[in-house]
């Protein structure tokens, strides 16, 4: 029996990145599959499943084997154009996490899932030892829009929440070179004030935050 917190034969777009809660996630789309798929939720206002893939590559081989993380993100669908036939070109925003219950690939290739929605973050305000990493990343923000040409061409999106650890710990592990096991590992912790402290490690060790 489906409820709110399951999704039944959510369509999945396996990626070499990984896509937090509130990110950014621009596509540029050309594979048949994802096509008619991203087609489909743009016109339903429906989301779709951003998942790593740990096996394969983003654009299907013949004979090629694809696997993926279990736990991903939604994924819904903010900007849509098609520039040409054959083509679209999309920005899509993170929305809640989920877990893959069961997955079946389709005769085309299109991957499809029943999941469970995994629990937002608590809101959880940022401690005082760890208000460097919320400092930093407001000045990174401020240098990021002197640079873009406006907010569709910021690699993070409003509302800036510097005071909530999940959030300042998101957009950190987003901007930061971080291996791809490494950030699926940090997305799938449910304490973002210990996703924040791993984060803050990362900042210390580098530099970038002392």
């Amino acid at each position: 029996m489906s409820s709110a917190l399951t999704l039944q034969s959510l369509p999945l777009f396996p990626l070499g990145t990984v896509l937090f809660p509130g990110g950014v996630l621009p596509l540029r789309i050309f594979e048949v599959r994802y096509l008619d798929m991203i087609g489909r939720c743009h016109k339903a206002g429906a989301p779709f499943g951003v998942v790593l893939l740990t096996q394969g590559s983003e654009v299907q081989k013949p004979g090629g084997i694809e696997a993926f993380s279990h736990v991903g993100t939604l994924a819904t669908i903010t900007d849509f154009d098609t520039p040409r036939a054959g083509l679209m070109m999309v920005r899509a925003s993170g929305a809640q996490r989920f877990r893959i219950t069961s997955s079946d690939q389709l005769r085309h290739g299109l991957w499809v899932a029943d999941v469970e929605r995994l629990p937002v973050d608590m809101s959880v305000p940022i401690p005082d030892d760890l208000k460097v990493t919320a400092t930093a990343l407001g000045k990174l923000i401020e240098s990021l829009q002197q640079k873009a040409g406006g907010p569709d061409q910021m690699p993070l999106q409003g509302p800036w929440r510097l005071d909530d650890c999940g959030w300042v710990a998101n957009r950190w592990c987003e901007l930061l070179p971080l291996p791809m096991q490494l950030k699926q590992r940090m997305m799938e912790l449910d304490n973002p004030l210990v996703r924040l402290e791993l984060v803050s490690d990362v900042l210390s060790r580098t530099g970038i935050a002392n």
